[in-house]
C-alpha cells in the first residue's frame, strides 16, 4: 500500500552549517560536571548490552529494589507509567511476552495466534489450569473480562491500543478470539504490554474502581500492601504455575527517587537492584567490585511535549492554550533547531545516551537511517524563523521537568541552549505523580516527558499523536496523520509499513507538537550476591529467576 510521500521543511530537516560553540554553555558544562567521577572501567562495560547474569541463585531471601519514582495505579487499564510495569512484570503476566531478542512469545496463551487470511480474526489459544492469586481458576473467560475492561473502561489507558477490536468472544475455555475492524499488524505487541495483563474478575469484581490497591492476577509474586511514595511488596505466590521455579519469597520495590541515594543505598546493601541509575552514578562505581552494571538499549525515547490544545484534559473538547508556542509552529521548529542534542548528551550524560529525532529507535527494522540521523544544530535558522513569525523576543515558555538533579541539569542546559535563540524558558520542577495529572489535565505549557518504547512502531507513535489519544498530551490533531497511522497497521509488509512511517514522522516533525531530544540507555545496577535478573531492551527488570548466589 503506498501513499504520497511528503517531504520534510527546511525547517524541520535543516540544512548542515557549523555549529555554534557557545561560551556561556561551555561555562555550564563545567558547573554541571563538577563533582562528576569520569566513567573509567565502568563506561567501558557499555561497549555492549549485558543482559542478564546466569550464576546459580539458592532459594529464599527477600530482594530490595530501588525504583526511581513511584508507580501510578497499580491497575493494568489505568496505568500510563514505566516504572509501574516494572512491578507488574512481577505479578502481573500477560498473554505474550518478550524474549531477549525482542521476539514476541507466549506466556499465559498457550501458543501463537492464529490470524484468518483476511487478518480480521484473531484467535488466541489459553493455558489451562492456571491459578490468580486469590486462588480461582484463570480461563477464556476471564481473559475476555479483562479484554473487555481494557476496551471499555473510561478511564482506561488500554482503548486506543485496542481500537481496531470490534469484538472479543470465549466459545470455549481454552480459546478467546478476536473480531477486528481492520487488520492490525500492531496487536500481538499490544498484547505483550498492559493490554495482554489478565486480571482475576473475583477482584475486579468485588473492589471494581478500587482495583489497584489489591490488584490479583497472575504472576511470580503478589500483592501484600503499599505505602505511597515509600515501598510496594510483593511475596511469592504459591498458587503460580511455576512457583517451584521461584527462588526469592519476598519483593521489596522502594522509592527512591535521587540516583545518588540509590547508588549509597546499593552500596550499603540497603538495596540490592538499582532501576534507572544515571550516568553520573554510573560514572562513579569505576573500580566498585561490589557492584554490577547491567545494561541495554532503548526502544523509547526523551523529549518535549507543547500544548497546543490540550485546555481541557485528555478526553475533553479541545481549547486554545494561551502560549505563543502552541500557534505557531514555526516557534517549535526553531526552538527544536535551537537544541544541540549531541552536546546536550555529552553535558548531561556523559556521552551514554543517544540523541533522538524520531519515535523509532536506530536499529529496529523500521527506522530510516536519514531519519534517525539528527540534523545539527541550527542557531541561525531558529533565529530566522522566530523572526518571520513577528513574535517579539525573547519568547517566554514555562517547561514542566521531574523534579530530580537529572532533569534540573537538563532543563538548565535547554535553557541555555534556546535562549541563544531568543526564547526565555522558566524551569517548573514538579513531584512525578503530580506532573502525570498535570500532562492529562493539559496544565502546562511545555512538558518534558518520555516514553519507556514497544518493539511495534505503533506503540511509539498513536497514544500520542493520533487525535484523541490516550496520551496525546499536546492536544494535537492531523488527519493526514490520522490516515496515516490507519494505513500503518493495517499491513503486515515491513518495507509498505517503513514507508509509511517514514511519511507520519516527516509530517509530524514539519508540525512539532512534541520534539524527541534523547534516547536512555537502561542502565541497571545489583550488587555481586544478585544473579539471574534479566534486563531487556523494553527496559523491564524481570525478576522470576532471581536470587541470592549460592
Amino acid at each position: 500500500m503506498g501513499v504520497h510521500r511528503h517531504d520534510r521543511s527546511s525547517a524541520a530537516r535543516p540544512r548542515q552549517r557549523p555549529r555554534l560553540v557557545l561560551p556561556a554553555l561551555l561555562g555550564l558544562l563545567g558547573l554541571l560536571l563538577a563533582g562528576c567521577a569520569p566513567l573509567g572501567p565502568t563506561g567501558a562495560k557499555l561497549e555492549g548490552d549485558r543482559l542478564t547474569d546466569l550464576r546459580p541463585v539458592r532459594p529464599g531471601g527477600t530482594l530490595q529494589i530501588a525504583l526511581a519514582s513511584d508507580p501510578d495505579r497499580l491497575d493494568p487499564t489505568r496505568s500510563s507509567t514505566l516504572v509501574a510495569r516494572q512491578v507488574f512484570a512481577s505479578m502481573c503476566e500477560k498473554l505474550y511476552d518478550l524474549d531477549q531478542n525482542l521476539q514476541i512469545v507466549p506466556q499465559l496463551a498457550a501458543a501463537p495466534a492464529t490470524i484468518s487470511a483476511d487478518q480480521k480474526t484473531v484467535t488466541i489459544p489459553i493455558r489451562q489450569g492456571l491459578k490468580f492469586a486469590d486462588g480461582t481458576v484463570m480461563d477464556a473467560a476471564a481473559v475476555k473480562t479483562s479484554l473487555d475492561r481494557h476496551l471499555t473502561l473510561k478511564t482506561s489507558g488500554r482503548r486506543s491500543e485496542l481500537a481496531n477490536v470490534a469484538s472479543i468472544n470465549a466459545p470455549d475455555p481454552g480459546t478467546v478470539v478476536l473480531k477486528l475492524k481492520q487488520p492490525d499488524a500492531s496487536l500481538l505487541s499490544v498484547l505483550a504490554d498492559r493490554a495482554g495483563m489478565v486480571m482475576s474478575p473475583k477482584a475486579l469484581t468485588e473492589l471494581g474502581d478500587e482495583f489497584s490497591q489489591r490488584p490479583v492476577c497472575i504472576g511470580a509474586f503478589r500483592f501484600s500492601e503499599r505505602i505511597p511514595g515509600d515501598r510496594i511488596v510483593l511475596d511469592k505466590d504459591p498458587n503460580y504455575y511455576a512457583a517451584d521455579q521461584v527462588g526469592l519469597q519476598q519483593v521489596v520495590y522502594r522509592i527512591i527517587t535521587d540516583g545518588s541515594v540509590r547508588l549509597s543505598n546499593l552500596r550499603s546493601r540497603d538495596v540490592q537492584v538499582g532501576d534507572q541509575m544515571d550516568p553520573v552514578s554510573v560514572g562513579s562505581m569505576a573500580g566498585d567490585n561490589a557492584l554490577q552494571l547491567f545494561s541495554s538499549g532503548s526502544l523509547g525515547y526523551q523529549g518535549i511535549y507543547f500544548n497546543l490544545n490540550n485546555a481541557n484534559g485528555i478526553g475533553n473538547p479541545p481549547g486554545p492554550v494561551n502560549s505563543a508556542m502552541a500557534g505557531d509552529k514555526r516557534l517549535r521548529q526553531a526552538f527544536s533547531l535551537a537544541i544541540d542534542r549531541n552536546l546536550l548528551n555529552t553535558i548531561v550524560f556523559q556521552g551514554l545516551y543517544q540523541p533522538a529525532c524520531t519515535p523509532i529507535a536506530p536499529g529496529t527494522e523500521y527506522a530510516d537511517p536519514a531519519q534517525s540521523a539528527c540534523a545539527p544544530r541550527d542557531l541561525q535558522r531558529a533565529r530566522q524563523l522566530i523572526a518571520e513569525t513577528g513574535v517579539p523576543t525573547p519568547i517566554p515558555l514555562e517547561l514542566t521537568i521531574p523534579n530530580t538533579p537529572e532533569s534540573s541539569r537538563i532543563g538548565q542546559v535547554i535553557q541555555a541552549m534556546t535562549a541563544e535563540a531568543g526564547f526565555e524558558v522558566k524551569l517548573r520542577p514538579m513531584e512525578f505523580a503530580s506532573s502525570l495529572s498535570t500532562s492529562q489535565d493539559g496544565q502546562f505549557q511545555a512538558l518534558a516527558a518520555g516514553w519507556s518504547g514497544r518493539i511495534d512502531p505503533d506503540g511509539n507513535i498513536t497514544r500520542f499523536v493520533k487525535t484523541g489519544a490516550a496520551n496525546n498530551y499536546s492536544g494535537y490533531g492531523n488527519p493526514q496523520v490520522d490516515d496515516l497511522i490507519k494505513k500503518g497497521v493495517a499491513t503486515n509488509d515491513t518495507a509498505t509499513r517503513r514507508d509509511i512511517y517514514k511519511q507520519l514522522i516527516d509530517v509530524v516533525a514539519d508540525d512539532a507538537p512534541l520534539i524527541y531530544l534523547y534516547r536512555q540507555s537502561n542502565l541497571v545496577v545489583a550488587t555481586q550476591q544478585i544473579s539471574g535478573i534479566r534486563v531487556y531492551r523494553d527496559g523491564i527488570i524481570r525478576i522470576t529467576e532471581a536470587g541470592y548466589t549460592s
